[in-house]
């Protein structure tokens, strides 16, 4: 006779076929830094892994921070450019949620990589394993790969080299994955827009709305520049209900579903004053996950700042009101 079969545990039908669990080493975190190693876990709808992928990538210059990642220019000289592996990459990722820890730094970083190749990565969603596990509510010291890496009783062997921080957020991710379907919990799921070579001085208007199984269409990109002074006095808080008027002073926190300079861009295009922080004189702060650990999402609660999604904010950005003692 044969035993028994045990039922499957029951699997969202929703939840993607698979997943590219990547993590890139940089030579800082600037927009106009430069990737100097990729690492790409591809893993199937439960999160199993099928295979994996790593490569040194010579940046072309300084890179950055050795201390940390521990690539000197020496090692790096006959390592191949991000465009003689761009087209291999992109395949790995090519019809897969990307997932990283930081998201949207890793998607940015890579994503800039492949626009100045001249080329794209068909990725429409990504996940940032930061979000799923406040999603999961762990009981997490912090949201270092670290301390998820411990919680899950995974250990670390290079931290900072990115075939092993791609290794160790896999395993990691496999059973956030596992406990989110059990959950029944939707996954966090942003728009992964590929970016383009800046060739427009306008900034595209695009929805903050699109979800998942939405057409995505490319973003643009241009290098680093230093923003202008708002000319306009801030006129305080953005009331409830009310209009945001130039000189306002705006704070980003948070994974966004638009890469988060081009909507500081809108920002400073309307006339507000994009801050790097929060203080008693922030007007705004714009994050989708107003209940977050982040210094900026902690201190607007401390001080009862406004707080709006990204959703509300591209809304209101469309209306945005002159400053009265200039325009009178």
């Amino acid at each position: 006779m044969h035993a028994p079969q045990l039922p499957q545990p029951s699997w969202p039908q929703a939840y993607p076929d698979g997943y590219a669990v990547v993590d890139v080493e940089t030579t800082g975190l600037g927009r106009d830094d430069r990737i100097v190693s990729a690492a790409v876990y591809r893993l199937d709808a439960r999160g199993e892994v099928q295979d994996h992928w790593y490569t040194p990538v010579n940046p072309q210059r300084d890179p950055g921070p050795v201390w940390i990642h521990g690539l000197t220019s020496e090692t790096l000289a006959d390592a191949p450019l991000f465009g003689e592996v761009a087209a291999e990459l992109a395949e790995r990722l090519s019809g897969r949620v990307f997932v990283a820890h930081n998201a949207v730094f890793d998607w940015s970083m890579l994503a800039r990589e492949f626009a100045r190749a001249g080329t794209v990565a068909r990725v429409q969603h990504r996940l940032c394993t930061i979000v799923l596990s406040k999603a999961l509510a762990l009981p997490l010291p912090n949201h270092k790969l670290e301390s998820l890496a411990a919680h899950f009783g995974v250990v670390q062997q290079r931290a900072h080299h990115a075939l092993d921080d791609a290794r160790v957020l896999a395993e990691v991710f496999r059973p956030s994955l596992r406990q989110a379907a059990a959950d029944g919990l939707p996954l966090p799921l942003h728009a992964c827009r590929p970016l383009t070579e800046w060739v427009d001085a306008a900034v595209p208007r695009q929805s903050a709305s699109a979800g998942y199984g939405s057409t995505y269409r490319p973003m643009s990109w241009r290098p680093s520049r230093k923003r202008p002074a708002c000319p306009y006095p801030n006129p305080g808080r953005l009331e409830a209900g009310g209009r945001l008027v130039q000189g306002m002073r705006v704070a980003f926190s948070g994974d966004t579903s638009i890469e988060r300079e081009l909507l500081e861009d809108r920002a400073t295009e309307a006339g507000l004053h994009v801050s790097s922080s929060v203080s008693r004189l922030t007007s705004l702060l714009v994050t989708n996950d107003p209940g977050a650990l982040t210094t900026k999402a902690v201190r607007a609660r401390q001080l009862g700042t406004p707080v709006v999604d990204e959703r509300r904010f591209a809304e209101l950005l469309g209306d945005v009101a002159p400053a009265p003692d200039v325009h009178g």
